[in-house]
Protein backbone atom coordinates (compact mmCIF):
# COMPACT_ATOMS: atom_id res chain seq x y z
CA UNK A 1 0.00 0.00 0.00
CA UNK A 2 1.41 3.38 -1.03
CA UNK A 3 2.30 5.75 1.81
CA UNK A 4 2.14 9.49 1.16
CA UNK A 5 3.05 12.12 3.74
CA UNK A 6 3.31 15.85 4.12
CA UNK A 7 5.84 16.91 6.74
CA UNK A 8 5.83 20.58 7.72
CA UNK A 9 8.75 22.35 9.34
CA UNK A 10 8.67 25.86 10.77
CA UNK A 11 12.21 27.18 11.06
CA UNK A 12 13.38 29.41 13.85
CA UNK A 13 13.96 33.02 12.75
CA UNK A 14 17.73 32.53 12.75
CA UNK A 15 17.56 28.99 11.34
CA UNK A 16 15.92 29.48 7.94
CA UNK A 17 19.04 29.06 5.80
CA UNK A 18 20.39 26.14 7.85
CA UNK A 19 16.99 24.41 7.74
CA UNK A 20 16.84 24.92 3.97
CA UNK A 21 20.36 23.54 3.55
CA UNK A 22 19.67 20.51 5.73
CA UNK A 23 16.36 19.65 4.07
CA UNK A 24 17.62 20.05 0.51
CA UNK A 25 20.39 17.52 1.18
CA UNK A 26 17.63 14.95 1.61
CA UNK A 27 16.06 15.30 -1.83
CA UNK A 28 18.38 13.53 -4.27
CA UNK A 29 19.43 10.79 -1.84
CA UNK A 30 15.80 10.06 -0.96
CA UNK A 31 14.67 10.09 -4.59
CA UNK A 32 17.31 7.45 -5.37
CA UNK A 33 16.11 5.07 -2.67
CA UNK A 34 14.35 1.86 -3.63
CA UNK A 35 10.62 2.39 -3.21
CA UNK A 36 10.62 6.18 -3.36
CA UNK A 37 7.84 7.30 -5.68
CA UNK A 38 8.03 11.04 -4.99
CA UNK A 39 10.14 13.26 -2.74
CA UNK A 40 10.23 17.04 -2.96
CA UNK A 41 10.73 19.91 -0.54
CA UNK A 42 9.02 23.27 -0.91
CA UNK A 43 9.56 26.58 0.84
CA UNK A 44 6.61 28.94 1.05
CA UNK A 45 7.26 32.19 -0.80
CA UNK A 46 4.98 34.21 1.49
CA UNK A 47 6.44 32.61 4.64
CA UNK A 48 10.06 31.52 4.10
CA UNK A 49 10.23 29.99 7.58
CA UNK A 50 7.80 27.27 6.46
CA UNK A 51 9.02 24.19 4.59
CA UNK A 52 6.85 21.34 3.32
CA UNK A 53 8.17 17.91 2.45
CA UNK A 54 5.93 15.89 0.15
CA UNK A 55 6.90 12.25 -0.04
CA UNK A 56 5.39 9.05 -1.36
CA UNK A 57 6.70 5.53 -0.82
CA UNK A 58 5.78 2.24 -2.46
CA UNK A 59 4.98 0.63 0.90
CA UNK A 60 5.82 0.57 4.62
CA UNK A 61 8.98 -1.44 3.95
CA UNK A 62 10.31 1.28 1.63
CA UNK A 63 9.53 4.00 4.19
CA UNK A 64 11.20 1.95 6.93
CA UNK A 65 14.28 1.63 4.71
CA UNK A 66 14.31 5.40 4.25
CA UNK A 67 14.28 5.86 8.02
CA UNK A 68 17.35 3.61 8.29
CA UNK A 69 19.38 5.53 5.67
CA UNK A 70 22.49 7.54 6.52
CA UNK A 71 21.05 10.78 5.12
CA UNK A 72 17.90 10.40 7.23
CA UNK A 73 19.99 9.75 10.36
CA UNK A 74 22.05 12.88 9.61
CA UNK A 75 18.94 15.01 9.19
CA UNK A 76 17.32 13.58 12.36
CA UNK A 77 20.38 14.32 14.47
CA UNK A 78 20.80 17.89 13.15
CA UNK A 79 17.46 19.59 12.48
CA UNK A 80 16.29 20.47 15.99
CA UNK A 81 18.51 23.55 16.60
CA UNK A 82 16.97 25.23 13.53
CA UNK A 83 13.37 24.07 13.85
CA UNK A 84 10.68 25.74 15.96
CA UNK A 85 7.92 23.29 15.02
CA UNK A 86 7.46 20.08 13.03
CA UNK A 87 4.34 18.07 12.25
CA UNK A 88 3.34 15.37 9.83
CA UNK A 89 0.14 14.48 8.00
CA UNK A 90 -0.65 11.19 6.31
CA UNK A 91 -2.27 11.84 2.94
CA UNK A 92 -4.53 9.82 0.70
CA UNK A 93 -3.99 10.30 -3.01
CA UNK A 94 -7.33 10.47 -4.74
Amino acid sequence: MTITKQVTFIAKDDGIEKMKELLTTMVKASQEEDGCLFYEICQLKENPKKFIVLESWRDEKALDGHKLSAHYAYYKSNFEPYCAEKFSDDLEVL
